[in-house]
């Protein structure tokens, strides 16, 4: 299962807003690597042209190491099939790794690592530590798709940040994960429900739901901070940037900001109105997502778009899932309604060490072209970070039609934070979120306990903080 398909403790949230240069430390460590430099290493090479920018040489062997999770490796193999096509004699090996630190460490120490590797999982590299060891891939962002247009052109807004250190794109995030409310457009369309907009209209459909004997929201005790996410979410939206940097930077009181207040306020209205399916905190996530999906139990449910190959087995047919944008509390908020939580992940990177720096480049650029990226789509019901690439029939999935809906309204409004993933908070949250989910919470003993968290990790000096701007 891949870092998309698992509970919230064990994914990443990478980046700031828009295309803001966030510098996010990632989890491992190879300070033990040897070298440095950021040269390409010295091989066979061919002519630079449009169609061949990193001068790769034909009759050339790439090696790709693939982190297999949930998204498998097939679409890496995939673009190494087009690249043997345009690169007649080339060879694209494609090896699986569930463990990236720990298997490619010797290599990168060896002086020999891969040529392009998707650093992704549980057990990552360090990227900040290992930053001197590889290729600006700026010349990858800045040279021609396959279809000839200039990739950094065809990407969605903010994409890249995540990977940004300095000037330097150590990383690209190939795939595009969207935060949302989800929900079956078939139920709502039967009770003639609509999307709430505000958390007053999520209140009344609350009581909507109820009449029809059905809750608005469930949990399951490892996702309790799924709704921690639709907070904040909820909370930048209403009140802007300075939501979204105070928590980021372990500000003090920043759980007491306005906005964040009035989000936590109107959802625990919502508890104690009785709109939250009881007994979350003692059952398995995956079980509680079943009685959303399968059972209908519940009408609405925060989560990634990662939700529908998660529990395909289990949705029941003509659900015709489908996600909307997270409610703001009122309609002056800072951000438009449309605004959206979306990060790339899977972020793959260029070793300069490495024996075919320009076919680990060549191989990353056709993966960002539209054959490519629409092969990923298409197998994977799932964005990548590159644009028109999904249909409108979204190869069949509602969910992934309405993930290119929310993208394309949202515009350039899109945000992400790193905080919890990268401070290692979330262990600690998942407990005064299931008491407060659990009714046996107010606002003001979940504010006081998760600044208590914040103030633990912002006054812990054996904690390297990350500022983010």
């Amino acid at each position: 299962m891949n870092n998309q398909n698992k509970p919230l403790e064990r994914r990443r949230f990478l980046g700031g807003v828009l295309a803001a240069a966030v510098l996010v430390p990632m989890g491992g460590s190879l300070a033990s690597c040897a070298g440095g430099g950021g040269g390409t290493t010295s091989g066979p090479s061919g002519a630079v042209s449009d169609t061949n920018p990193f001068g790769m040489a034909d009759n050339s062997t790439i090696d790709a190491v693939i982190f297999k999770g949930g998204y498998g490796i097939d679409y890496a193999t995939y673009a190494g099939e087009l690249v043997q096509k345009t690169h007649p004699g080339t060879t694209a090996k494609v090896a699986a790794s569930t463990n990236i630190a720990q298997e490619l460490q010797p290599r990168f120490v060896g002086g020999n690592p891969p040529d392009l590797i998707d650093n992704s999982g549980a057990n990552l590299i360090g990227i900040n530590t290992i930053l001197s060891q590889l290729e600006d891939l700026n010349s990858v962002v800045n040279a021609k798709n396959l279809e000839g247009k200039v990739i950094k052109d065809t990407l969605y807004p903010g994409v890249l940040a995540p990977g940004t250190f300095g000037d330097k794109l150590g990383a690209i995030n190939y795939v595009l994960t969207v935060f949302a409310m989800w929900y079956s457009a078939s139920l709502f369309e039967k009770n003639g429900w609509t999307v709430p907009k505000t958390w007053d209209e999520m209140l009344a459909l609350g009581e909507k739901a109820k009449g029809q004997g059905k809750y608005l929201f469930c949990w399951g005790k490892e996702a309790a901070t799924y709704y921690l996410e639709l907070a904040i979410a909820s909370a930048i939206k209403e009140g802007g940037d300075d939501v979204r940097l105070a928590l980021d930077n372990l500000k003090e009181n920043c759980w007491s900001h306005p906005a964040v207040q009035s989000v936590l306020t109107a959802m625990e209205k919502i508890v104690k109105a009785g709109y939250v399916k009881p007994g979350g905190s003692g059952t398995a996530f995956t079980a509680a997502q079943a009685q959303w999906i399968h059972d209908e139990a519940a009408i609405l449910y925060p989560s990634g778009s990662w939700i529908e190959n998660e529990m395909k087995d289990q949705t029941l047919p003509d659900f015709k899932l489908t996600g909307a944008p997270v409610p703001t509390v009122s309609s002056g908020s800072k951000f438009p309604y449309t605004a959206l939580h979306s990060a790339a992940a899977e972020a793959f990177i260029v070793p300069s060490q490495a024996k075919n720096v320009a076919g680990g480049k060549e191989m990353l650029r056709v993966m960002l072209s539209k054959d490519a990226a629409t092969n990923f789509a298409q197998k994977q019901l799932a964005s990548t970070i590159v644009k028109g690439t999904i249909p409108a029939d979204g190869f069949g999935s509602t969910a992934l039609v309405s993930q290119t809906k929310m993208l394309d309204a949202a515009g350039d409004d899109i945000f992400t934070w790193g905080f919890v993933d990268v401070y290692g908070m979330n262990k600690d949250l998942l407990v005064v979120w299931n008491t407060f989910l659990d009714g046996k919470s107010d606002v003001a003993t979940l504010t006081s306990e998760m600044q208590k968290i914040t103030d633990k990790v912002r006054n812990d000096s054996s904690v390297s903080k990350v500022e983010v701007k």
